[in-house]
């Protein structure tokens, strides 16, 4: 797709700037809340960005929300509106998930920088996002219990590797809200920012990692699949990834190159 090109508008718009690629949330009148089209189209800003990263034309993904709020969750109204609710939610929820899961699967950084509210699975975008900025004033909920609901898309295994059990306990059955400096605290939010600074720094970072400032394009890929693998894997199997992954990275030409400039300091 060339640069600045948008894909269609369903819910999610893919655009791409230089060798950082954006993932714009696009549901601002219904909070960014996700229903069957909109997973259908952050499906295809995926492939998109998974087919850019492959051909090296991006090193990094920003991924935002348009309007006050970042996003709501499932798209409430979409599953009363269905038929059958169970099959649509099952249907929504499996789908979402997938698609998240590949999110965090991107063999690129992924930066999140979110305002006003997060809520339900717009945790797991978090969660599945590899830095994450936030606005000062942005609210943070599990939200499902509200509304005789439990967590889906991935919250329940990612949130307590998070955060930690307890908090993630807390967090599903107090109702509890964060501020964005109590997330920060957690391990939930990398950086807490000015409200009206949040573009600018969220760019910010999408564009260090894209342009390697933060280390070597294939190394920071390879860095987060080793982390995020970590969780699947025995220790030895870590391990023994980690070897072979670090063993096949020092005769890169990044690596080459880096190291060269390293020893020559």
């Amino acid at each position: 797709m060339a640069d600045g090109a948008p894909s269609e508008a369903r819910g999610v718009r893919y655009e791409r700037s230089g060798q950082v690629a954006r993932l714009i949330l696009e549901r601002p009148d219904a909070s960014n809340a996700f229903d069957l089209p909109a997973t259908w189209a952050l499906r295809d800003a995926i492939d998109a960005a998974a087919a850019d990263a492959a051909r090296d034309d991006i090193a990094a993904v920003l991924l935002t929300g348009e309007g006050p709020r970042f996003c709501a969750g499932g798209d409430v109204r979409s599953f009363v509106a269905a038929d059958d609710q169970p099959a649509y939610l099952r249907e929504l929820a499996t789908a979402l998930e997938e698609q998240l899961r590949r999110l965090s699967e991107l063999p690129v950084p992924v930066v999140a920088a979110v305002q006003g509210s997060v809520a339900g699975a717009g945790l797991a975008f978090l969660l599945n996002s590899d830095v994450v900025v936030a606005a000062a004033s942005t609210r943070f909920t599990m939200a499902y219990a509200g509304i005789g609901l439990t967590p889906d898309c991935g919250v329940s295994y990612l949130l307590p590797r998070a955060v930690g059990q307890q908090r993630a306990l807390a967090l599903a059955l107090t109702g509890r809200v964060l501020a964005a400096d109590e997330a920060a605290d957690w391990g939930l939010v990398t950086e807490v920012v000015p409200d009206d600074t949040l573009a600018e720094r969220g760019l910010a970072l999408a564009e260090a990692l894209a342009t390697g400032a933060a280390g070597g394009p294939a190394a920071l890929g390879q860095a987060k699949r080793l982390l995020r693998g970590a969780w699947a894997a025995t220790r030895a199997e870590s391990a023994a990834d980690e070897v072979e992954t670090i063993a096949g990275a020092v005769v890169s030409a990044e690596a080459q190159e880096r190291i060269t400039r390293f020893v020559n300091r």
